[in-house]
């Protein structure tokens, strides 16, 4: 005859056993979900700099930083990093409708294979200098410089070799200039999205200055101009 009180015994021994793993399991999962809750409750900060894809919680678009700001740990935006990103927004604003022309009014297609550069390096960077300033609270001008406007008119009015040149030479002057811009931001700035842009449109740039130079259509005098005004004789 089995011994009913055995079993009933050795029973209840499984029994208790399987109630306190269930009470385990969900005590640890009870704290998993408390760390996850505290992860993403509202108010976590981040000590990491966005990605571009990301805009920063509470700012709103051109709301300007103070000079010396930090955002998020990125650290301050100074008066010449704000410049920067107006520069590189305004070289695209005329950069880009050169590169347009290019494709029409060109007979070299050195000319137009620049042109084509300009294009997609400029698409590139005025994408990424409005994501950049939305993060940083920089506002940005909607419309290029006066001198900038007067160029793309001078484009517009020329035809062959005549605007060969002349697109050779308008953009490879403002190319070397906006270059030494780049360098000195990317030396001084101690901001972390200034110093990503800044390698961006270092590299940029300089593709665009190589693929004019290629063209053969470079004169000396716009590269001494050049070098004279990043490099003003001392007084």
């Amino acid at each position: 005859m089995p011994d009913h009180r055995g079993m009933t015994g050795r029973a209840k021994g499984r029994t208790a056993l399987v109630v306190v793993a269930a009470l385990a399991v969900v005590g640890v999962g009870s704290v998993m979900v408390l760390n996850a809750s505290a992860q993403t409750a509202p108010g976590a900060t981040q000590a990491q700099v966005p990605a571009h894809s990301q805009g920063m919680p509470g700012m709103q678009p051109g709301s300007a930083a103070e000079a010396g700001d930090s955002v998020a740990g990125a650290g301050p935006v100074t008066e010449l990093d704000k410049t920067f990103l107006v520069k590189v927004r305004q070289a695209g604003l005329w950069e880009i409708p050169a590169g347009d022309l290019a494709q029409t009014h060109a007979s070299s297609e050195a000319v137009k294979r620049a042109g084509l550069h300009l294009l997609d390096g400029h698409s590139h960077l005025d994408q990424l200098v409005r994501e950049d300033a939305k993060i940083l609270g920089v506002a940005l001008p909607d419309q290029a410089t006066a001198e900038q406007q007067g160029w793309v008119r001078q484009l517009t009015g020329a035809q062959g070799l005549e605007f060969d040149r002349l697109f050779a030479n308008l953009l490879r002057a403002s190319h070397g200039k906006i270059f030494a811009t780049i360098a000195e931001v990317r030396a001084g700035t101690q901001n972390d999205v200034i110093r990503r842009h800044a390698t961006q449109a270092n590299q940029t740039v300089l593709d665009h200055m190589t693929v004019l130079e290629d063209t053969g259509l470079v004169d000396a005098k716009t590269i001494a101009d050049v070098a004279a005004a990043v490099n003003p004789p001392a007084k």
